[in-house]
Parts: structure tokens; C-alpha cells; sequence
């Protein structure tokens, strides 16, 4: 297989990272004369590395040493720094161009200057200290993705408070399950949003989230739908009109607390995830700047929703000066490529979405680059799933042969990527190009032995600045350690299948605790969701491999259908002929199912592992928390298919 894209010279030499290598170089006096040297260097050498970026990116004076400590967990990153993410978000306004571009369904369009960012995000940290937020108290917000949620986030940064929300997609049992456990001082809402075309009243949810926060000192509501929230602060109430503009800032500790993520619930009580001020900043500026060339002269627009990591990872876009989208409709809405109709729009040069959603508009006989002006767009981002080669270059012949694509992988722990695009580096139809910059990452075997060309799990061997500070309400770390330590101590394993290709570039498989392993041969998911979900008369799969008590093993096949289709025998012979020729025989289900949906997390991720776990004999109520799964009445349904039933 031949690479779909290759870097020119000319985007070699404008590329954001060759002027990191070419500053190392100078400071170090070694030749870096490639994206892999640069690398190499970057894993062999943390302390210089994250030190040279951050002069690069000259984030001030530091004392001390780069890494006090080397171990996984507990690594010591710039003891004795003080910093504050939002000083770097200060350094960038300017008055040219916006900070954020806010977009509805209906087409409209606002402009949010850099000075009305920071003026709002001031009149509303000083509304958040009347409220009695400082230091460490927590702000949490229920929002749709809407600028208000970004000015939210600064204000509550900015005081060293500490940030955590999620999507109104979410029940208030579900938020609450989230939300809940920080005790906030502070909600930020909003009364509804609109999607799909439906206008979503959460005046009710808002209601029983205040009721099961009892610490809660305020509601500050933006108004959206026009719904009457009672006794709550409207957010134009806090409007600067006059105010001083300068926003105050906090210094903090590298490592004091920036926001709470949360892990997806599946296996219990979302665990919240906790990042700070400092290994964010570094990350997400090494991330944003370096390995997706987002500058201060883009527009950088990533579908996402605040219950997403891609939502602090759009965010990041302010941190190089770069224009951000805020779009809080549906991707699909009013016609399935609505997304390039927005990213025409907007003029956005970045463009971030998912496989799935690629997958849609290849069904649906979109053609982005005859139908929408992408003149502006110079990059797509791929996140969320496994990017099947065939969806890559349909990105390329319906996008553009000149649009590198930059499938990205990593997750919410990270709150970043710790492998995809990189301007100088090719793409691979299928493939995720390299290892990202001071990502010390290799794929082991059980045994915990480097293999290369064949599966292994993603490790990585090195400390990031950005993996977790800790997990929320977890004293002595053990729940921390048992979640990336357990299988190889000292050493991060993250859950998904790798192959390390001759060539540099990564393919993932899946993940790791979902494998599917026939007669000792394991195997990725990903592999037959790329065949199976490309014929035209399947919408979607869900591939499952449980082990059973006589010792057998069960290899189901759910198929959700489009509109219209009936699974017959024929069909059943054509998906089995696809899997059979495109993958493996062995990849060959047992048993071919149509299914009325097939249940994902929140954040959209197939809910593989819980749905095995109620074909091995447990009960749904212990394998997974309803308000985790998007569509819970799903669940039921895959309860009855279970052997024996």
C-alpha cells in the first residue's frame, strides 16, 4: 500500500515542528534531520525535551529542574513552577480576527472578539468570588457547546478554581453520577438547546441536578430556549458593559488541579480524572502547535460536546491564538454532510470529526469538495474509533488530495493523543502516522516484550506531563494505579491493541480488553468493523467473542440495518464473504443478528466489553450504569440474546 499523502518540501519547511527542531538543534547542537529524530530525541531525553518546549513557547522564568522524579505514577514535572493555563490564552488576544465563532442549526453565525472573551470571562470571575469561589473550589457546568461554556471555563481557571462539566445530552442522573462527586460551589447551565431540529427543555433536569447538589452557592443559566430557571443568576447579568476588562489571574503550582474529566462509567461510577494547569498547558500547546500546525492564523473547528475531551482539546486552539468553532447542533442536520457545509461557512482550516460520521457521508453520496468551498481547509482530524483505509481515501478523493488526514488516538486520561498526524510526515490509508512528541510509546506482549508488525498493547514507557494528577476521591491512589499499572507496574498500559509498522506509522485494533481471540489467534474489533460497516444495507455492527462455561466460545455479529432492509440469507452470505476476504476466515462469526440499535458510551464508543460481560451470565445492572449507555432500553434487548435465553 502506497501513502495517500506526502509532505512537500514546502510543508516541511513551514511546519510548525521544523522550527522546534531546528530551536533544539541549535540549543543541543544535534541533527535532527526528521520527524523520527526529533522524536527519538524527544523520548530519550524528557527532561530536555518538555524543557526546550517550554522556552520555546517561552512560558516565562522557571527554577529548578525540568522532572524531579521519573516514576509512573507519582513523576514530579517542573517542582516549584508557577503558571496559570489562561496567562497563555491572555498572551494571544488581539483584535483582528475572533476568538470564537458561534454557530446553530439555523445557519447563524456570531463572532466572539478576543477582548468580549476576556471582558465576559472577568465580569464572570468576579461573579464567581461574590459566590465564594477560590482556589480549588469547584465550578461545574451542564451546557451544550456554546461560547458561554468556553468564557466559563476561563473565569473558573483563572481563579484557580477548578473546572468540570459535561453535555445536556446527559440525564441529570448521569450528570449528576459526574458532577456529584466534586461537591461544586457553582453550576453554569443553560435552559435547552436544539438539536436535529428539536428544541430540548432541560428546565426539569436542571431542576433535580441543583436538588442533588446540595453544595451548590449559586446557578448562573444562559438562555437559550427562552425556559424560566428559578431562582438561578441569568448569565447576562454578568455581562462586563463598563467593567474593568483586565481578568485577574491566579498563579498556581504545575500541578494544581486545571479541571475533572471523567472516565465513560461503564464499570461503575465515572472516575474522575483530574489534570493540571501545567502538563495541560504543555501538552495541549506541544499537541495543538506542533503536531496539528494549528496556529494563530487558523480557524480550528472539532465536532465535539463538552462531555468530550475534544471539547478541552478545541479550547487549546486559544492557546496559539487561533479562531475556535463552537457548534452546538447536529452533525447530520439539515442533510448528512452539514459539517463541510459548516467548515465551508466558517472558513475553517482544520476540520475534526469521526470515522463514523465519515462513514455517513460516503454512504449518503456526499461529495464535500464539489457541493461546499473547502479552499480554506488544509486538515482533517479523525477521532473517536479506528479510521478504515477505505474511509481515509475516500477523505482524500472526496476532500481533497492535498488534505492530509490526522487520525489521532489517545484519550481522556491524557486529555490529549498520544499518536497521529504530523505535517512531515506521510499518511497512510488505515494507519495513524507517528508517535506523538515525547510520547514514549511501544506495543508489548503479555510477557511485556517489544514486538513489531504483529498486535500488541499500547504502553507507554515514559512519563507525560499531562497524564492524571490523581483520580477525584481517591487518597491513597490505589484506583489510579489499578487502571494503567495493574499489568505491567511502573509502566502505562492503556487498554488498546497496536501494530507497529515497518514504515513508523501505528494501526489500532481496538481495545485490548475487548479482543476477540479464536483458538489463541487474537484479534481487533476494528478489523471486521471496517469490512462490515461499508457494505450500503448495514448502518452500524457490534462484534462480540465470549467465552462460554463449557468451554466453548461465542462470536456474534449484531448488525443494525438501514431503513428498509431485511437480513436474509443472502445478506448473511455477502457480510460473511466480506469479513472471509477482507480480513480473515477466522474473523467469521458464529451467528449473524440483526439488532434494533447498538449501544455506545456518551462519548460514543461501542459498548463492547459490558455487552460480553451479560453473554458470560452477568446481570445488566452490574455490568454497566444505565445513565453511561446513550440508549439504556438497548441493553435489555442484548440481555435476551444471551446463549440459552
Amino acid at each position: 500500500m502506497e501513502p495517500q499523502w506526502v509532505p512537500g518540501d514546502d510543508d516541511i519547511a513551514a511546519a510548525a515542528v521544523t522550527s522546534f527542531a531546528l530551536f533544539v538543534e541549535k540549543r543541543t547542537g544535534l541533527s535532527l534531520p526528521d520527524y523520527q529524530a526529533l522524536w527519538q530525541w524527544s523520548v530519550d531525553d524528557l527532561a530536555g525535551f518538555w524543557g526546550a518546549l517550554w522556552d520555546y513557547f517561552d512560558l516565562g522564568d522557571r527554577t529548578g529542574e525540568v522532572l524531579g522524579s521519573t516514576e509512573m505514577p507519582g513523576a514530579q514535572w517542573f517542582p516549584g513552577a508557577r503558571l496559570n493555563y489562561v496567562e497563555q490564552v491572555l498572551r494571544q488576544v488581539r483584535d483582528d480576527r475572533p476568538a470564537i465563532l458561534s454557530v446553530d442549526e439555523t445557519g447563524v453565525i456570531t463572532e466572539i472578539s478576543w477582548a468580549s472573551m476576556i471582558a465576559t470571562a472577568a465580569a464572570f470571575a468576579r461573579t464567581l468570588r461574590e459566590l465564594g469561589v477560590g482556589p480549588g473550589d469547584r465550578v461545574a457546568g451542564y451546557l451544550p457547546n456554546i461560547p458561554e461554556a468556553v468564557i466559563a471555563f476561563l473565569a473558573t481557571a483563572s481563579l484557580g478554581a477548578i473546572w468540570s462539566a459535561c453535555g445536556q445530552d446527559y440525564s441529570a442522573q448521569a450528570a449528576l453520577d459526574r458532577l456529584g462527586q466534586l461537591e461544586p460551589t457553582v453550576l453554569v447551565t443553560a435552559d435547552g438547546y436544539r438539536f436535529g431540529g428539536k428544541v430540548h427543555d432541560k428546565t426539569a433536569d436542571i431542576a433535580a441536578l441543583r436538588a442533588g447538589l446540595p453544595s451548590l452557592a449559586g446557578t448562573v443559566v444562559v438562555s437559550r430556549i427562552g425556559a424560566d430557571v428559578p431562582d438561578a443568576i441569568a448569565w447576562e447579568s454578568v455581562d462586563p458593559g463598563g467593567a474593568d476588562v483586565d481578568l485577574d489571574i491566579e498563579s498556581v503550582d504545575f500541578a494544581h488541579p486545571l479541571w475533572v474529566l471523567y472516565s465513560s462509567g461503564t464499570t461503575g461510577k465515572p472516575k474522575g480524572i483530574v489534570h493540571g494547569h501545567g502538563g495541560v498547558l504543555l501538552e495541549h500547546l506541544k499537541a495543538v502547535a506542533l503536531q496539528s500546525d494549528i496556529g494563530p492564523e487558523d480557524t480550528f473547528f472539532w465536532y465535539t460536546s463538552p462531555s468530550w475531551m475534544m471539547w478541552n482539546f478545541q479550547v487549546a486552539g486559544l492557546l496559539v491564538g487561533a479562531t475556535i468553532v463552537c457548534y452546538d447542533g447536529s452533525p447530520g442536520a439539515p442533510t448528512p454532510d452539514a459539517l463541510w457545509q459548516l467548515a465551508s461557512r466558517t472558513g475553517a482550516t482544520v476540520l475534526g470529526t469521526s470515522p463514523g460520521y465519515v462513514l455517513a457521508c460516503a454512504k449518503a453520496g456526499s461529495v464535500p469538495r464539489a457541493d461546499h468551498d473547502l479552499s480554506a481547509l488544509r486538515l482533517v482530524g479523525i477521532t473517536g474509533s479506528s479510521l478504515p483505509p477505505s474511509s481515509s481515501l475516500w477523505l482524500r478523493d472526496n476532500v481533497g488530495e492535498q488534505v492530509p488526514v490526522a487520525s489521532i488516538s489517545g484519550g481522556t486520561d491524557v486529555v490529549s493523543a498520544f499518536i497521529g498526524g504530523v505535517r512531515t510526515v506521510p499518511v497512510w490509508p488505515g494507519e495513524l502516522s507517528a508517535p506523538y512528541l515525547g510520547v514514549a510509546l511501544d506495543a508489548w506482549d503479555e510477557q511485556g516484550n517489544p514486538v513489531r508488525e504483529e498486535v500488541g498493547e499500547l504502553v507507554i514507557t515514559k512519563p507525560m506531563p499531562s497524564m492524571p494528577v490523581s483520580f477525584w476521591n481517591d487518597p491513597d491512589g490505589s484506583r489510579y494505579r489499578d487502571a494503567y499499572f495493574e499489568m505491567f507496574p511502573g509502566v502505562w498500559r492503556h487498554g488498546d491493541w497496536i501494530t507497529l509498522t515497518g514504515h513508523g506509522s501505528i494501526i489500532v485494533h481496538g481495545r485490548s480488553d475487548s479482543t476477540l481471540n479464536r483458538q489463541g489467534i487474537r484479534m481487533g474489533s476494528a478489523d471486521i468493523y471496517q469490512a462490515v460497516e461499508r457494505i450500503p444495507e448495514i448502518a452500524e455492527a457490534l462484534v462480540i467473542g465470549a467465552e462460554q462455561p463449557d468451554g466453548g466460545y461465542w462470536m456474534p455479529l449484531f448488525v443494525v440495518l438501514t431503513p428498509g432492509v431485511e437480513l436474509t440469507d443472502e445478506l448473511r452470505g455477502r457480510i460473511n464473504a466480506t469479513i472471509r476476504t477482507e480480513v480473515s476466515p477466522r474473523h467469521v462469526p458464529d451467528e449473524i443478528i440483526a439488532a434494533p440499535g447498538i449501544p455506545h458510551t456518551r462519548t460514543g464508543k461501542k459498548l463492547e466489553v459490558p455487552i460480553k460481560k451479560l453473554f458470560q451470565g452477568a446481570e445488566a445492572a452490574t455490568v454497566v450504569a444505565p445513565t453511561a449507555v446513550d440508549v439504556p432500553e438497548l441493553l435489555d434487548w442484548y440481555a435476551a440474546q444471551k446463549p440459552g435465553k
